[in-house]
């Protein structure tokens, strides 16, 4: 992604464990299709990957910034819904 400045961030470092993934879970649910946000996390943050392919197919991409040892960085977007509106299920 381009502008890394107006991109949403999180530091679930400062955050106790029990809050982090339900305030993940409210920014990503504010991101707008197109957008972007960073996490940065002191472990693996593969149980919410995990998440949110089980809750949320398709809806967010994942690409991994920086992979420990003691620090991971991680950008989720939300992808652009690129069906149309009308009914009849096709990607035109």
């Amino acid at each position: 992604m381009s502008d890394d400045q107006a991109k949403s961030s999180i530091d679930v470092r400062t955050i106790a464990p029990r809050e982090r993934h339900p305030r993940i879970f409210g920014m990503l649910g504010a991101l707008l299709p197109g957008k972007s946000m960073l996490i940065t996390s002191d472990h693996d943050p593969r149980p919410l990957h995990y998440q949110l392919e089980t809750n949320f197919p398709g809806q967010f991409g994942w690409d991994y910034l920086e992979q420990g040892p003691e620090v991971w960085r991680v950008e989720i977007d939300r992808i652009e819904d690129r069906s149309c509106d009308c009914c009849c299920g096709s990607d035109h």
